[in-house]
């Protein structure tokens, strides 16, 4: 046999070999189970969350986005977090 033929079956076995390899976990049925949106809202209900849109000036958004990462929690905690004490010193 030829160098080119040993070097083209070779091709041949290893394009064969990634045929049946399979899907890899990160893309396949262990890449996590995404949650749809009903299982999600009925997720956000049991723990008694409720869905709030309010518009708010681009630049006190910038500054609730760096006190999240200062405090590095999740943008809905750290604006629960704030209106809590400004509620708090209302009353």
């Amino acid at each position: 046999m030829k160098k080119s033929d040993l070097d083209k079956n070779e091709g041949l076995k290893i394009t064969g070999q990634m045929k049946q390899a399979g899907t890899p976990d990160r893309f396949g049925s262990a890449a996590g189970a995404v949650v749809s949106r009903r299982e999600q809202r009925k997720l956000e209900q049991a723990q008694g969350l409720v869905a709030f849109a309010v518009k708010l000036d681009g630049e006190l958004v910038k500054q609730i986005h760096a006190l999240a990462e200062a405090r590095q929690t999740g943008i809905n905690e750290t604006v629960a977090a704030l209106l809590i004490k400004g509620l708090a010193d209302k009353t």
